[in-house]
């Protein structure tokens, strides 16, 4: 060790309490920086596993290969394992209504395929044989066409041709495409095979290896060995998922494949540059805030070392040291301190997350996959990047002091004349600010204005920890706010919904689920779609100038839903309004519509409200039907698949009500139609939830009794039906209610909704989200109060001998009190003045973030959290002053006079 080194030891040592909360300081930078990257892993893990959970594990799929490709790739070193099913081939989909999915795929599975592609059974069971089938839901939900378990359907199955070549799922639905038992000269055809009968023993969700642009539903069925042809599709995990594309670029042939992007986009390896970019930028914004409080910390103790040892540094360049010495001693002390505080850190660090992730896991359970853990994966790879990341904070906080440092003259640096620099008027106080804060505090203001640079560090950092703690804290209150008002609006717990189902079928089911346990409440409904005519005059002034149009007549169409409502509960609500029975009776009578629409607030706050979309109290309007072109349902929790839409009219079959006066309202074979509305303010029950390609910025609804729905509605058009329930346990009747839809064999596209479920996932997303946001706070502002403690503790130090002088010629200690105290005032005054507006145009740019994105919250100005801020500072602040003035009164005052190193 050279005698730099040594020396620079000695002076570790010497300032042993500098030293400490230096590497107390690092050891928190390590420790948030090792809970960041060892979280990112664990949560790419989770998410990676969740995905191979629904999807497969494999990486790439190859399609129409023959058996001898399987056995190549099975013998290649970087493959860890393989599955294939057979490509039987396609059936015409009798009835479909989807132009661009007009057949049927048959897969034959073996027993083995299932472990690498998940198959997720809704009802029924998996084919044991060659003649038994497994249907996919969304035959029914987006094909039109529903089979039930039991049923038995005869295919002929052929291949897709085009020009003699044979064509694949991957190979999208082309119009030209014929159906040909043979194969003519040229064009895509389908060359149909024997006929043969399957019996269908299953409904199963949506396979995850279908692309959305396959022209055929896939259906499983038995892979026994009997009719294995050359076209089979192969699925291929590799033991380096980072190799797929080269693996897949150096495979022999021109085979058609597919990559697993819906697991190898948490992995990172997607071409998905949008979702790459925001995976990584996550972790590196936080490592950067970290960075950045960690370097105020860590670059302030350094300049101060420094500062103490100026005076060493001008005395070993006199006697011929050289400046890179200096700077190499400099990042020795680095070296040295990052030698304690690193490993002291990522031992922290780890246990640290580890507690945070045991709190959160089963909240992370109910927002994504409730069947995959949370669990800590730690990374070799992950902790020496966090370990590097620390240690380069350190040095770059160390270069820049010492360098500046090396590159000061001799005599200036022996003197030391250069930390301080004043002209004239700089430390120059006002004769009110003397007549207000009296001798003490104008001392107090002197040395604020004389030592302005190596306060900044203070402030900066306490207006940092000011700025994340009310942001944070404004964030999870709106957020809070915004997921109950989600969820609060609807007056039902459970919610069944369905478009393919047969009103038959539905009511059967609506007995059977009404009697589940906790259910004291039930109702059913239908909504209709339709599309208005409506001429711009009848809008309201308000609503025309939201929607644009202008002043001037013109005819617009408007997406326009018919709710159809027990019939009781539609007289009960007649009543409730002060309205007769007779008003709404009769081939002439109106419908009650309710037509409100958003219009943002041009005032501060930003909120919508509510305002009428029309003129008048009511309005006659053209209604046409929107036909049943066969839209997939989606965001439930459970999907099956049913009949077809369209054929004869629908005839009511829903319980018998009240004897509520017969209503006639026969609009004529499904043309356009005019009806009258009358307008209300309200709805008697909340509509069905809609997919968020059907929501409108307003609400346009009609309400009619059940009981006219089957008159009412013509053939083919879109309906969706739909049961709602009340419960004392909503989960409890949600589970047992999706056994008896298995236990009855539905086939039929549906969606169940649990609203307190999701109002649970809201809550648990806000702890998640309130538990990092404050753990990472914490730690922002430890790294904080241990810059502010070593800095203050650090510089009342080097000021002993100024100090002392004071004291000596009889200061007492009252007035030594009240000079520190103002300067505590000055910090935290600094800090707020500066740290206050800016969190709260970040609380305001994040209400209005929230607003934007449809949240319907007013802004809350967060007083709470700056109160807190603004007694934390102070504290922090009085508390250090106050731990440092005392060590220094305890000293003898003769002693300090003569210290001839400050």
């Amino acid at each position: 060790m050279n005698i730099f080194n040594k020396v620079t030891l000695q002076s570790m040592k010497k300032s042993r309490t500098r030293t400490i909360v230096t590497v107390i300081g690092v050891a928190l930078s390590a420790a948030m920086i090792t809970a960041v990257s060892t979280f990112a892993v664990s949560l790419q893990n989770y998410m990676v596993n969740g995905a191979i959970q629904k999807y497969g594990g494999w990486h790439v799929e190859f399609l129409g290969v023959p058996p001898s490709f399987v056995r190549e790739q099975d013998a290649d070193s970087r493959v860890a394992d393989t599955a294939a099913f057979e490509e039987i081939g396609y059936a015409v989909l009798e009835g479909g209504k989807n132009p661009d999915k007009p057949y049927l795929f048959l897969a034959g599975f073996s027993p083995d395929t299932y472990a690498s592609l998940p198959v997720k059974l809704i009802s029924g069971r998996l084919p044991e044989n060659s003649g038994e089938i497994l249907i996919p839901a969304h035959v029914a939900a987006n094909g039109g066409v529903g089979y039930r378990v039991g049923d038995r359907l005869t295919l002929q199955v052929g291949n897709r041709r085009k020009g003699g070549a044979v064509l694949g799922q991957h190979d999208p639905y082309s119009p030209e495409e014929t159906l040909a038992e043979a194969e003519p000269a040229g064009g895509d055809t389908m060359a149909l095979g024997a006929e043969k009968t399957y019996t269908v023993v299953g409904i199963c969700e949506r396979p995850g290896f279908e692309e959305s642009t396959a022209p055929g539903y896939t259906v499983i069925t038995r892979w026994d060995g009997t009719d294995t042809g050359d076209n089979l599709s192969v699925f291929v995990t590799l033991k380096q998922p980072r190799q797929v594309r080269s693996y897949a670029d150096g495979v022999p042939g021109s085979y058609a494949r597919v990559f697993n992007d819906d697991v190898l986009r948490f992995m990172g390896l997607s071409d998905d540059a949008i979702f790459n970019g925001l995976l990584y930028s996550v972790v590196g914004i936080l490592v950067a805030l970290i960075m950045v409080g960690s370097i105020f910390l860590i670059y302030n103790s350094f300049t101060i070392s420094l500062n103490d040892r100026v005076r060493q540094f001008g005395i070993l360049l006199s006697v011929g040291a050289t400046r890179k010495q200096l700077q190499n001693s400099v990042l020795f002390e680095g070296l040295c301190i990052g030698a304690l505080g690193i490993p002291i850190g990522i031992l922290v660090g780890i246990p640290g997350i580890k507690l945070v992730l045991s709190l959160v896991s089963a909240n992370f359970g109910n927002i994504m996959y409730d069947t995959v853990p949370l669990t800590l994966k730690v990374s070799v790879p992950a902790l020496a990047a966090a370990a590097a990341v620390s240690m380069a904070t350190i040095l770059i906080s160390a270069y820049i002091p010492a360098r500046k440092a090396a590159g000061a003259p001799v005599m200036e640096c022996i003197r030391q004349t250069g930390e301080v620099r004043l002209n004239a008027g700089t430390v120059k106080t006002s004769k009110l600010a003397a007549r207000l804060l009296g001798l003490e505090g104008t001392l107090a203001l002197k040395n604020f204005k004389r030592n302005r640079r190596r306060y900044r560090s203070i402030v900066l950092s306490l207006t940092l920890s000011v700025v994340l703690l009310v942001t944070a804290s404004t964030f999870s209150s709106h957020l809070k706010r915004a997921a109950e008002g989600a969820v609060m609006d609807s007056d039902y717990d459970i919610c069944f919904c369905a478009r393919d189902m047969d009103e038959g079928e539905l009511f059967a089911l609506y007995d059977k689920l009404r009697t589940a346990d906790g259910v004291y409440e039930s109702s059913y409904q239908a909504v209709s779609a339709y599309t208005a005519s409506v001429n711009t005059e009848d809008f309201s002034e308000g609503y025309r100038e939201s929607a644009g149009y202008g002043p001037g007549g013109e005819v617009v169409e408007l997406p326009m839903d018919v709710q159809f409502i027990e019939d009781k509960l539609y007289w009960s609500f007649i009543e409730s309004l002060g309205l007769s029975r007779e008003e709404f009776t009769g081939p002439d009578a109106p419908l009650v519509a309710v037509a409100k629409a958003k219009k943002a607030d041009e005032g501060e706050t930003g909120k919508s409200s509510l305002i009428n979309m029309f003129a008048g109290s009511g309005i006659s309007l053209s209604l046409k039907p929107v036909m049943d072109g066969g839209p997939e349902m989606g965001g439930g929790a459970e999907t099956g698949a049913g009949p077809e839409m369209g054929g004869e009219p629908r005839t009511s079959v829903g319980p018998q009500t009240d004897g509520a006066p017969e209503v006639d309202r026969r609009p004529g074979a499904g043309l356009e139609q005019n009806v009258v509305l009358a307008f209300v303010d309200t709805i008697p029950l909340d509509t069905l939830p809609k997919p968020p390609s059907e929501v409108t910025p307003y609400v346009f609804l009609a309400v009619a009794p059940y009981g006219v729905n089957a008159d009412f509605v013509s053939p083919g058009t879109r309906t969706d039906l739909g049961l709602t329930f009340r419960s004392e346990n909503p989960s409890q009747s949600t589970a047992e209610m999706e056994a008896m839809i298995r236990g009855a064999g539905t086939a039929c596209g549906y969606t169940l909704y649990n609203m307190q479920k999701i109002l649970e996932q809201n809550r648990n997303t806000t702890f998640v989200v309130d538990v990092f946001t404050y753990v990472f706070v914490a730690m922002i502002s430890l790294i904080a109060v241990a810059n502010v403690f070593n800095t203050i503790s650090t510089n009342i130090r080097l000021r002993r001998r100024e100090l002392a002088m004071l004291r000596s010629i009889g200061m007492s200690d009252r007035d030594f009190r009240k000079m520190m105290s103002f300067e505590c005032i000055l910090y935290g005054a600094r800090t707020l003045f500066l740290g206050l507006p800016m969190a709260g145009v970040l609380s305001w740019l994040i209400y209005r973030w929230m607003v934007w994105g449809g949240a319907e919250i007013d802004f809350m100005f967060p007083w709470d959290s700056m109160g807190i801020s603004v007694l934390g500072v102070f504290l922090v602040v009085f508390v250090t002053m106050l731990y440092a003035v005392n060590r220094i009164r305890k000293e003898n005052i003769i002693d300090a006079l003569r210290d001839d190193m400050t």
